[in-house]
């Protein structure tokens, strides 16, 4: 009977190891001398031999077959990606040089009003540019009208105040209500737009409240349509912008900074008509060949990662009752295929952004971050499977066997450099936010951290710094000083050490020697099982 049971055993183990999966030891130390054959005496420890499992040297087709669909889908939704994304960027430029006086690229941090003069005339002037757009604008835009009397107006102009607000600063005294008040104006522009235009000047009635001011904001939107999509035979978009101009006040410091923010909505046309256009067919038969490779894919994967769940059940099972000894997770988790996981979340993201993608073109959707989020994290991991082509090749399989090795003390050694990490992180925001724009928030304080770890922007980092005041200054240069000299000299060196020295435990001991794997027990026991 317990012949019979290693024999039943040791044909599933050969069975799943023509599908990839290896066998492993148990953490026991009897399992060393324990024999791995069938009745009919055929060997089972060919799938514990990475590079020589594969006797018929047959690849498997599963990353490459996702491969050829997923990359000219992805270059062709790249494409309609980037027309709308730059559509997007280069309206607003537009409506910031239309709606903003004096506006000059590249200065929007300083941009700002300092008199109530200056105030009211950015306000009017914004208001006026809007009345005008059809007669003065080079693009073509229509403006979206209210629906319910002043309160939905096409522009609203409105103000923030404090519902009761007293500074008087000559005796250190005030009086605020911190209760904000919402003041609005309806502006509706005339139709049809007159030529030269009549401008409605009623809202030059509107009175701003300085003494309690918070902030002043115009809102509008405009609609517009993006004919340039018909390059890549796609029928074009219509987009309404929501512009939104903030005159913000919040600071009470003098300075009036001024922002313009666009989001923009797209949606299907009402009545597409573009002549001589050419068949879209091709595109969405290309995406429903890339649904049936990926099912396909999922399927088999899916497939083989639930066999290697089944034989290390059974695996577990038959050494305690067999021997009485229990399997370790680590050995059991050598039944499952890490290639074949990645396989089927690439597979999952590549038909969740082919159904966006297909609902995108046919106007029902509009979400292009969403879909090219899952087509590129897709297509990034399908790339990483093709490593898996490498493993069956013993000199071309050094980049997997290092991150093997290295993966566990390099994680290690990143949990303890993040605690000293962190901690320059809010030391840095908390003391130098004040006084240094990269240190205004823990993400930026992070980013300016990360790039000083690898040598960008040292000197600006150290110049910007703000001497207003000689102790914080003084703070400073220590802070800098000593992060890069620990980071730099030490912890980046080490943890080059870690890799390195990995690679040279490899190139000393190939793969498959004794004392190379990292579980003992594991390579006596695939050193025992060999003919």
């Amino acid at each position: 009977m317990e012949k019979l049971a290693m024999g039943k055993v040791g044909r599933r183990v050969v069975a799943m190891g023509r599908l990839g999966h290896r066998v492993v030891a148990t953490c026991g130390p009897s399992t060393a001398t324990l024999p791995l054959q069938d009745e009919d005496g055929r060997d089972l420890g060919k799938a514990a031999r990475p590079c020589q499992g594969n006797a018929r040297r047959r690849f498997p087709p599963r990353p490459r077959g996702n491969l050829s669909p997923a990359l000219p889908q992805l270059i062709l939704f790249g494409l309609s990606n980037q027309m709308v994304v730059t559509f997007k960027e280069e309206n607003t430029i537009a409506f910031k040089h239309l709606f903003l006086k004096d506006y000059v690229d590249g200065l929007d941090d300083s941009y700002a009003v300092y008199t109530q003069h200056e105030l009211y005339e950015r306000v009017f002037y914004a208001v006026e540019k809007y009345l005008a757009v059809p007669n003065e604008t080079i693009g073509r835009y229509a403006y979206v009208r209210g629906e319910h009397g002043a309160n939905r107006s096409a522009l609203m102009l409105c103000q923030q105040f404090y519902r009761k607000g007293r500074i008087d600063p000559a005796n250190d005294t005030f009086n605020i209500d911190p209760k904000i008040v919402t003041d609005c104006l309806g502006v509706e522009p005339q139709e049809p737009q007159p030529l030269p235009p009549e401008l409605d000047r009623s809202y030059r009635n509107f009175t701003l409240k300085f003494h309690k001011l918070i902030n002043v904001t115009i809102q509008f939107k405009l609609k517009a349509i993006n004919i340039q999509t018909i390059i890549n035979n796609e029928i074009p978009d219509c987009y309404t912008f929501t512009i939104t101009i903030t005159f913000d006040n919040k600071a009470h410091s003098g300075r009036v900074k001024i922002r313009l923010d666009n989001r923009a909505d797209i949606k299907e046309c009402k009545d597409p008509s573009v002549f001589g256009r050419g068949d879209n067919s091709f595109r969405l038969f290309f995406d429903v060949i890339v649904l049936l490779v990926c099912s396909l894919s999922f399927i088999l994967c899916a497939r083989s990662i639930i066999r290697g769940l089944m034989l290390q059940h059974e695996f577990s099972r038959f050494f305690r009752h067999r021997y009485n000894q229990s399997v370790c997770l680590s050995d059991r988790m050598e039944f499952l295929n890490g290639w074949y996981i990645l396989l089927v979340v690439s597979d999952v993201l590549t038909v969740l952004g082919t159904v966006m993608k297909i609902g995108i073109e046919s106007k029902n959707f509009a979400s292009y971050d969403v879909c090219s989020i899952l087509l590129g994290t897709s297509t990034l991991l399908v790339w990483v499977g093709v490593i898996r082509y490498l493993t069956f090749f013993q000199k071309y399989n050094i980049l997997i066997v290092t991150l093997r090795v290295a993966l566990p003390n390099v994680i290690r050694f990143c949990c303890c450099v993040a605690v000293i990490y962190l901690g320059y992180c809010f030391c840095g925001w908390i003391v130098l936010g004040p006084y240094h724009v990269k240190f205004r928030s823990l993400s930026m304080v992070s980013e300016c951290l990360f790039s000083l770890i690898n040598g960008d922007d040292m000197f600006v980092t150290f110049a910007e710094m703000q001497q207003n005041s000689y102790l914080v200054w003084l703070f400073s240069q220590i802070y800098l000083y000593t992060f890069i000299s620990l980071f730099i000299y030490m912890v980046l060196s080490l943890f080059i050490a870690l890799i390195t020295g990995s690679y040279e435990t490899i190139k000393v001991r190939p793969q498959g020697a004794k004392g190379f794997n990292p579980g003992a027990e594991i390579a006596r026991f695939r050193s025992a099982i060999r003919p």
